[in-house]
C-alpha cells in the first residue's frame, strides 16, 4: 500500500491535507482546481472558486450577478434579526430603478420578488437568486472554463507529491503463508508413506525366504 497524496491527516501526524486544502490559500491543488469544473455548484461552494470566479467576471463586467447570488445566501443563511434589513439593501443595490449594481430579472420574477419584499423573510429572494443562478450557470460559467484565468491557474496549481514513507509500513514485509490444515496432513502422510516404504519391502523379503 502507497502513501496518500499527501499523507491522510487521520491516521499519520503530517497537516499538510489541511494546510494544501484550506479554504483560502496562496495557490490551489490541482485536484480542487479540476473539481471546478465538474459542476457549477462545486465552484460556488468553494471560497476560493467564488473568489476566482469573481475576478473573472469583474473583468466580463458582470460581476454583480454572483455579489446578488451571495446577498440573496446571505438574506437565506444569515441572522434573522437582520432580515429586513438585508433585503432593503438588496433591493436599493440589485433590484430598485437605477440601482448602482442593478441585476437583469425577467419582469415575472421581478414582479414576484417585490411583492415578496413587502413582507421580508428568509426565502423572499428565492426566485430571483435562482434566475440568477441559471444565468450565470448557463454563460458566464461555461466560459470561465475556457477562459486564460482559469487555464493558467489549471497550469500553476500544486501537486502533492506522493509521501516516501507507507502509512502503513507492516504490510510492505513479505510473509510466508502458513500450510492449511488439509494441505499440513497430506504432508504428513506423505513423509509417513515414504518413511515405511523400505521397512515394508523388506519385512516382505524376510517372508519369502
Amino acid at each position: 500500500m502507497q502513501g496518500c497524496l499527501p499523507s491522510n491527516p487521520w491516521i499519520s501526524d503530517d497537516p499538510a491535507h489541511w494546510t494544501m486544502n484550506a479554504e483560502v490559500v496562496a495557490m490551489p491543488t490541482r485536484l480542487r482546481v479540476e473539481c471546478w469544473s465538474f459542476s457549477f455548484m462545486e465552484l460556488l461552494s468553494d471560497v476560493m472558486g467564488r473568489r476566482e470566479f469573481m475576478t473573472y467576471l469583474e473583468k466580463e463586467f458582470s460581476a454583480e450577478n454572483l455579489c446578488f447570488w451571495q446577498a440573496c445566501e446571505d438574506v437565506r443563511h444569515g441572522e434573522s434579526s437582520r432580515i429586513v434589513e438585508k433585503v432593503e439593501e438588496i433591493y436599493k443595490n440589485f433590484l430598485a430603478p437605477g440601482a448602482p449594481r442593478w441585476v437583469n430579472i425577467d419582469s415575472k420574477t421581478m414582479d414576484k420578488t417585490l411583492e415578496g419584499i413587502r413582507r421580508p423573510h428568509r426565502f423572499v429572494m428565492d426566485d430571483a437568486q435562482l434566475h440568477i443562478y441559471f444565468l450565470m450557470k448557463k454563460d458566464s460559467y461555461p466560459r470561465y472554463l475556457k477562459s486564460e484565468l482559469y487555464k493558467n491557474l489549471l497550469a500553476k496549481a500544486l501537486v502533492p507529491q506522493e509521501t516516501k514513507k507507507s502509512v502503513f509500513p507492516f504490510m510492505r514485509r513479505q510473509r510466508h503463508a502458513s500450510p492449511s490444515p488439509a494441505q499440513a496432513s497430506n504432508h504428513e502422510e506423505d513423509g509417513h508413506a515414504r518413511g515405511a516404504g523400505p521397512a515394508g519391502d523388506n519385512s516382505a523379503a524376510h517372508s519369502s525366504v
